[in-house]
């Protein structure tokens, strides 16, 4: 029979990947050097709104080494604009060019591109290009923006407003009626940006023989981006090639194309020349894009012992200029689709209204909708505030039981195998709540400003197919293909595209568990649109562990299954492959090659649930905040590599302290951008990371594997612990927490200590 030896499921196995990144032998699109590559540098506008009067690139076009200066004219019938329109009713989406040849519409705004022989060449010529502007008011918020006679920063849509809608479920006016109390609860969170070690770039290589473009690129999706590039330049599908080796981070943001790709991948086909182009810091805060930028007003209508009843919900969204791949209507669904987590309510309301203003475009930023925690751990806590009751049992009174489940939320999505309510009371538990309110006590007696905070949430990962239904999405079948070699080793070919997750790792392992081989036996291949399976979606939102790891079981299934069809049960694979390898029989070497895809039904799929606690103390002279104590409880189901999950939950509470504590992408009153470098774009540093306790919780289904994605967890969840633990620091002086970053300055305007709004960002 196949051979059982141990594979390191479930077991902290080495990273295959670090050997190569801690040596500095990482292959990143930077490490691309090809013969007679050129070099990119993009013109980008200095004003927030003004028209492009004069563009004169002449000068710059006769410097010694500059091989070519493009604009948008020049691009006009090789580029298509670019219009992502998902036919989402009642939203507005302009078409725009890669290169803006009008108006320009936000800080940033890329209007010409200079390919020289070397990166300093074409940075000198950018200074060479002459422009004259026609400077416009601009719009930066939500207000601004849908102000009577504001400024248009599209003038063929009308107005500002991109998308508005209200859905509504149940009997509200009953529901509130019924309730003892109707409780307000406003939410704001700041713009942000994802800040990857590596920034975006692209090296593209036409060759005007064979009419091959081959693209080397920073990106997590390498079918999407092969696509868009044949889309948008129209150039044959089967003649482009992407290649993506490692990639330095990803964070939702290189899930999608973006204009500066197409723009190089043309000046390759124009030149006929491989052209690079590497983001530069400044570039990447400035003009890669924004996320979060959010407010919400939500009623809770509730009952004297904190029973919700109904929640109505408006959120509004600063789209920023021009729409991305990942359109912000679907981020706003997502939030929608999510806000009531394992809340037990089936009444409800969701205003969206989203603007569009001069600032840069809104991209996916890791856990794109995980405001929706945030806003309701927030009502949670104010509910708990103002009724006078603990904010564990108010949790409690409310979260869902597993034997209630399956549960269905009021828009059909369906909860089911979701812990929250399990992860909840072990973090109290495990943390000795009420040890910590005694000290508390304590604490506040001494004058100290002590506070604890709880956030519980579950997330979609991959949830169920209801779920991605309910954001417009359709979850598409994830591929994996399985080749047992000539000497018994076993090839294992994926079409997830990891950022940093480890994938060459844990899915070697899931591979090497289900066909019984050692672990060192599956080789990982990924990255190459050649030779990798079509899958649009790529890596992201958390799927890589259930849905490629999925993928990778299925086709494990079918090589068992062929095998013992083909009577080898009783043969180890080292046998099987010489012989099938040595007769050459072509149904045995068809047998021995798999390509399978899973895709969840409907009865399958589940949430990653997780419960954060933290304790944490603000010094009232300087608005710092110290984190005491920070513990999480969380089941992902089937842990496939404990230390990879705990490297996720770890990274992704570090962004969560982030966007809590210090960062903010802001904008002066006339769109100047004021986050242009990491003096001024405040990053949590090694020495801000508290010691963090993680405890698993692995709790059992009815599933055979139920391994649940992790990554974006800590991001998800430490904004809503720490906003509750800063709040309830700040009870005694009567301090709500209605907004995000609590940076020093604005939490010394909060206890007074400065007064409001002495630092204006928008």
């Amino acid at each position: 029979m196949i051979a059982e030896t141990p594979s390191g499921l479930g077991t902290s196995a080495p990273r295959r990947e670090d050997v190569r990144l801690l040596t500095g032998r990482g292959r990143f699109v930077d490490d691309v050097h090809l013969p007679n590559m050129l070099h990119a540098a993009f013109l980008r506008s200095p004003l927030a709104s003004a028209r492009i009067a004069r563009l004169d690139v002449s000068a710059a076009q006769r410097l010694d080494g500059v091989r070519a200066v493009y604009t948008a004219a020049d691009l006009e019938g090789l580029v298509k604009p670019i219009h992502f329109d998902a036919g989402i009713e009642g939203h507005k989406v302009p078409p725009y060019t890669a290169l803006t040849g009008d108006k320009a519409r936000y800080v940033g705004d890329p209007i010409a591109v200079v390919v020289a022989d070397d990166r300093a060449l074409a940075e000198d010529a950018l200074a060479a290009i002459e422009v004259e502007w026609e400077e416009l008011p601009a719009v930066l918020t939500v207000e601004q923006a849908t102000a009577q006679n504001a400024p248009l920063v599209f003038d063929e849509l009308g107005d500002n407003v991109i998308y508005h809608a209200l859905h509504e479920y149940g009997d509200l006016d009953g529901a509130f009626a019924r309730a003892d109390r109707v409780i307000s609860v406003p939410v704001r969170q700041a713009r942000v940006t994802s800040s990857a070690m590596e920034t975006r770039g692209i090296v593209v290589d036409f060759d005007p023989v064979d009419g091959e473009i081959t693209c080397y690129a920073s990106s997590k999706a390498p079918h999407m981006l092969r696509g868009r590039i044949a889309e948008h330049l129209g150039h044959d599908l089967h003649r482009v090639r992407v290649i993506i080796r490692d990639v330095g981070g990803a964070f939702g943001g290189k899930g999608a194309v973006w204009r500066e790709d197409l723009v190089i991948a043309a000046a390759s086909k124009l030149l006929g020349r491989p052209v690079k182009w590497i983001e530069d810091r400044s570039e990447n805060l400035t003009a890669f894009g924004g996320a979060r930028d959010q407010g919400f007003q939500v009623e809770a209508a509730v009952l004297e012992d904190g029973t919700i009843l109904a929640l109505r919900v408006s959120m509004w969204m600063n789209h920023g200029a021009y729409p991305g791949m990942w359109l912000t209507p679907m981020f706003a669904a997502l939030v929608r689709a999510t806000i009531l987590s394992q809340l037990r309510i089936d009444t409800f309301s969701f205003e969206t209204l989203i603007v569009a203003t001069n600032k840069n475009t809104y991209i996916s930023y890791r856990g794109p909708g995980s405001v929706e925690t945030l806003v309701r751990e927030r009502v949670l806590d104010t509910i708990a505030a103002e009724l006078g009751l603990d904010p564990v049992e108010v949790r409690r009174r409310n979260l869902l039981t597993v034997e209630e489940q399956p549960w269905q939320m009021p828009m059909g999505v369906t909860v089911h195998r979701a812990h929250a309510r399990e992860t909840l009371e072990s973090a109290v538990e495990l943390a000795d709540y009420a040890a910590l309110r005694e000290e508390q006590a304590r604490a506040r007696a001494e004058g100290r400003l002590v506070g604890i905070g709880v956030a519980t949430s579950i997330q979609p990962c991959p949830g169920f197919p209801d779920w991605w239904e309910a954001i417009g999405y359709k979850t598409e079948a994830a591929p994996a293909r399985l080749r047992l070699e000539p000497d018994g080793r076993v090839t294992l070919v994926t079409s997830e595209m990891p950022t940093g997750q480890g994938h060459e790792t844990t899915l070697a392992q899931v591979a090497a568990d289900q066909l019984g081989v050692p672990f060192e036996h599956v080789r990982v291949v990924l990255g190459d649109t050649n030779t990798t399976p079509f899958y649009y979606f790529g890596t992201g939102a958390s799927r890589s562990s259930n849905m490629g790891a999925g993928a990778v079981i299925a086709a494990a299934h079918e090589l068992k299954r062929r095998l013992v069809e083909l009577a080898w049960p009783q043969r180890s694979l080292e046998e099987i492959a010489r012989s099938v390898y040595g007769r050459g029989d072509a149904r045995e070497l068809e047998a021995v090659d798999v390509l399978a895809y899973y895709e969840p039904h409907a009865t399958e799929g589940g949430w990653a649930a997780s419960t954060h606690l933290c304790v944490v103390e603000v010094d009232p002279r300087f608005g710092t905040v110290a984190i005491r104590r920070y513990l999480v409880a969380e089941d992902c189901g089937t842990m496939i590599n404990p230390a990879i999950v705990e490297g996720q939950i770890l990274g992704g509470i570090a962004q969560g302290i982030g966007v809590t504590l210090l960062e903010q992408a802001g904008y002066d009153e006339e769109g100047q951008y004021l986050a242009g470098s990491y003096l001024t774009y405040v990053l949590p540093k090694a020495d801000d990371m508290p010691e963090i306790e993680i405890h698993h919780l692995e709790l059992p289904t009815d599933e055979a594997f139920s391994a649940r994605g992790i990554g974006e967890s800590g991001m998800v969840m430490a904004p809503a612990a720490l906003a509750n633990a800063i709040e309830d620091a700040l009870r005694p002086l009567g301090v709500r927490v209605t907004e995000l970053p609590l940076t020093p300055t604005r939490l010394l305007e909060l206890m007074g200590v400065l007064p409001e709004d002495s630092l204006t960002v928008l």
